[in-house]
C-alpha cells in the first residue's frame, strides 16, 4: 500500500529555453510572456503543470485534464474515467481520486450530481502541489519576429493560406518555486471519506520528481524545442508545518544579460546558505539533480548544488536523482 504524504516539501526547479517560445501569451499575438520593465521572461504555473500532465498521460496514467484535441466537457470526462453512463456523485469521489493522479497532485474542479434530482454542484479540490509563476533569472531579449505561413490545397485545387508571427527568446534561464502541503493531503483524505488511497502518496511525489526532470524535452513542439531541465531540488521537511520560502531570491546569474547559451554564465548559489541553515534541523531529506552543463558556484568558486547541500546538511540527507529508468 502506498504511503500517504505526511510531510511538507519545497521545490526549486530551473530549466532553460534557447531560441524558442517558453510560454506564448494568446492575448498578445502569442509573444513570449514578459515583465518588460525588468526584462524578465515569465512562464505560468499552468504551462508547467501541462508538461507534467502530458508526460504522465504518455506514461499510461489516467489524467483528468487531458491534452485531447477539441473541447472536453468535464462531466463527460468523469463518466469516461469511471466507465459509467450517469453523472458521478459525491459517493464516486474516492474512486475518481484513486484513478486521477493529476487531481491527487494539483487538485481540480469536478462537476457532480447534486442532492436533489436534476441539480448539480462542483467539488473544488485544492491539490497539495502548487507552483508560483516561473520567471527568468537573467534579462531576456526577444528575437525579431518572423512571419510564418501555411498553405493547403482543397480537393477542388483551391488554395488557402494562413499567416502568423513567430516570436522567440534568445536565451532564458527559467526558475520555478513550488510547495507540497501535507495539510492539503489531510484535507483530501477527509473529502474522500477517510479513504487514504484517494489522496497524494509518496509514490505520486516520486512520479512528480520524474516528470520534472523528463517532461519538458520529451513534450517538445516546434515552438518549444530547445528547452532542457538544468536543476531540481525537493526539500522534504520532518513535519507538516515547515516552509522556508522562495529559493529563487537567493540565486544570481553572472552575467545576467546578453546571454545566448548555458555556457555564457555562472549561477551563484551561495545565497542559499542562510535559508537552508535556518531550517537545517527540520530537513529530513533533499532529492536533487543537476545537469552537468550548468556551472554553479559558491562565492565564485565552482561547486555543485548536491555537494553544497551535502556540506550544509550532511551527505546522508541528500539523495541524487537520475534521468535513467
Amino acid at each position: 500500500m502506498a504511503e500517504l504524504v505526511k510531510q511538507n516539501s519545497e521545490i526549486l526547479f530551473i530549466y532553460d529555453a534557447k531560441m524558442c517560445n517558453p510560454n506564448g501569451d494568446p492575448d498578445d499575438e502569442n509573444r513570449p510572456r514578459m515583465d518588460t520593465d525588468r526584462e524578465r521572461n515569465l512562464v505560468s504555473d499552468v504551462r508547467l503543470k501541462r508538461y507534467i500532465r502530458d508526460y504522465l498521460q504518455d506514461k499510461g496514467y489516467i489524467i483528468y485534464v487531458t491534452k485531447a484535441e477539441g473541447v472536453v466537457i468535464a462531466g463527460d470526462r468523469l463518466k469516461k474515467v469511471l466507465g459509467k453512463e450517469e453523472q458521478p456523485s459525491r459517493e464516486d469521489l474516492p474512486a475518481l481520486l484513486e484513478k486521477l493522479v493529476d487531481v491527487r497532485l494539483f487538485g481540480a474542479t469536478m462537476p457532480v450530481k447534486g442532492e436533489r434530482r436534476g441539480e448539480g454542484e462542483a467539488i473544488n479540490l485544492t491539490g497539495p502541489v502548487q507552483f508560483n509563476w516561473g520567471y527568468s533569472l537573467n534579462r531576456v531579449q526577444l528575437v525579431d519576429s518572423n512571419t510564418i505561413s501555411s498553405q493547403f490545397a482543397s480537393e477542388g485545387g483551391a488554395r488557402q493560406g494562413t499567416f502568423g508571427k513567430d516570436y522567440r527568446v534568445y536565451y532564458s534561464l527559467i526558475a520555478f518555486h513550488g510547495i507540497v502541503s501535507a495539510r492539503r493531503v489531510e484535507a483530501m483524505v477527509k473529502i474522500a471519506g477517510g479513504n487514504s488511497k484517494a489522496a497524494t502518496s509518496e509514490e505520486d511525489l516520486a512520479l512528480l520528481d520524474e516528470a520534472m526532470l523528463k517532461a519538458i524535452p520529451l513534450q517538445a513542439t516546434r515552438s518549444k524545442i530547445g528547452q532542457y531541465p538544468r536543476l531540481y531540488a525537493r526539500f522534504v521537511f520532518n513535519n507538516a508545518e515547515t516552509f522556508m520560502g522562495d529559493m529563487r531570491d537567493d540565486l544570481k546569474v553572472k552575467p545576467d544579460r546578453d546571454l545566448r547559451s548555458i555556457k555564457d554564465f555562472d549561477l551563484e548559489i551561495g545565497g542559499l546558505k542562510d535559508r537552508v541553515q535556518e531550517v537545517k534541523d527540520r530537513v529530513a531529506r533533499v532529492y536533487v539533480w543537476q545537469d552537468r552543463e550548468l556551472r554553479t558556484v559558491v562565492d565564485g568558486e565552482p561547486k555543485t548544488l548536491p555537494a553544497f547541500l551535502g556540506e550544509l546538511l550532511g551527505s546522508n540527507r541528500v539523495t541524487l536523482l537520475g534521468l535513467g529508468g
